[in-house]
């Protein structure tokens, strides 16, 4: 009975994962972006603190933009679009996740950085 239960929580869980990926744009660019971070992960040698940052990163901006979503919905229901109050709620739940997505974009490329430094001065030597 309970592994039914824990079953069934996992499903509407990956269900509203699913929702959101079909109807946000913003979420899919940012899956896209998280992949080719997980890849970069991979293809470099970074440290295991390195990953574990950027991977909660990862997770904190696909959070955030989740509720982003879960609020607009929730407002949307409750009051019309046009009020200034829910504009500014709207705003400042989507500012919100520009800032966690451009905290991550920094802290993504001063771990990065070096390693594709690397690279670009290898391949130069390489060529020249």
């Amino acid at each position: 009975m309970i592994i039914g239960q824990v079953f069934r929580s996992f499903v509407h869980a990956f269900s509203g994962i699913k929702i959101v990926f079909k109807e946000e744009q913003n979420f899919r660019i940012q899956i896209a972006l998280a992949v080719l971070v997980v890849v970069m992960m991979f293809i470099f040698s970074l440290s295991v603190i390195e990953k574990s940052v950027l991977t909660l990163l990862i997770i904190i901006v696909l959070v955030l933009e989740m509720l982003n979503s879960v609020l607009e919905r929730f407002i949307d229901v409750f009051k019309p679009r046009v009020h200034t109050y829910i504009r500014d709620i709207k705003d400042i739940a989507a500012g919100a996740v520009f800032l966690s997505s451009l905290g991550s974009l920094l802290v993504g490329l001063v771990i990065f950085y070096p390693h594709i430094k690397e690279l670009l001065f290898n391949l130069l030597k390489y060529i020249i």
